[in-house]
């Protein structure tokens, strides 16, 4: 299996990430070294059943909050003094937002880091969580939905779209040109209703740099297995 090798082979597989921060102008000027530093899980819901699908965990954070108010993005968050690592704080963060408990984790291996325009140095941990282990309950104070995606639609390019916002809408006064993935499902906190949900940012930034990376280890591993 892929992430099997990538969690395994240090070097495999060889690729190049697309996008290592925001193209927004930053609020005040951010270097890796300044910003502070914060995990995601990419969490990939499956079981062992070689016909399941992974399904994507993502989450539409509530109105009130004081950075990406409403704007769907991983289970996550800043790290903690008492984190011993980017997957501690992942993983932590998962728990406490979305109920996920840390027992139903694996964690598979990280993209790199990502620079966002608010000032955070983003590690994006992917993990496979465990469908039959997990059961999902949401901090309301901070996620007013859980939902899930089918990973082939977000790792399909076909889903990718190019989006532009004007100069003159923009609060920097420049064009600026971000990816977005519109996805129509049903949250699992409002069973029934479906809705849309506006993958963009630095969660389809991210989103975008899993799909190179998986696509280089598909064709590294295709290649190695044909000449083998």
């Amino acid at each position: 299996m892929l992430f099997d090798r990538i969690e395994s082979e240090a070097d495999f597989p060889l690729w190049t990430p697309e996008l290592l921060r925001d193209r927004r102008r930053p609020v005040r000027p951010v270097t890796p070294e300044t910003a502070t530093p914060a995990s995601v899980l990419i969490g990939l819901l499956g079981s062992e059943r070689a016909d399941d699908s992974l399904q994507v965990v993502l989450t539409k954070r509530t109105a009130d909050l004081s950075t990406h108010a409403g704007q769907v993005s991983f289970p996550g968050g800043r790290a903690e003094p008492s984190d011993a690592s980017a997957e501690q704080t992942a993983i932590r963060e998962a728990s406490e937002e979305i109920g996920l408990d840390p027992a139903a984790v694996r964690v598979w291996g990280r993209l790199p880091d990502y620079l966002t325009a608010t000032g955070f140095r983003i590690s994006p941990v992917i993990a496979w969580v465990d469908a039959q282990a997990a059961a999902f309950e949401h901090d309301q104070r901070e996620v007013a939905e859980i939902f899930h995606v089918p990973l082939s639609f977000l790792m399909d390019p076909a889903n990718h779209q190019i989006r532009l916002l004007p100069a003159e809408r923009s609060p920097t006064g420049e064009l600026i040109r971000f990816y977005a993935m519109p996805y129509q499902g049903e949250a699992l906190t409002s069973p029934g209703q479906t809705q849309e949900f506006f993958i963009w940012g630095a969660t389809a930034s991210m989103l975008r740099n899993l799909y190179h990376l998986l696509w280089a280890a598909w064709n590294q591993h295709r290649g190695m297995a044909v000449r083998g």
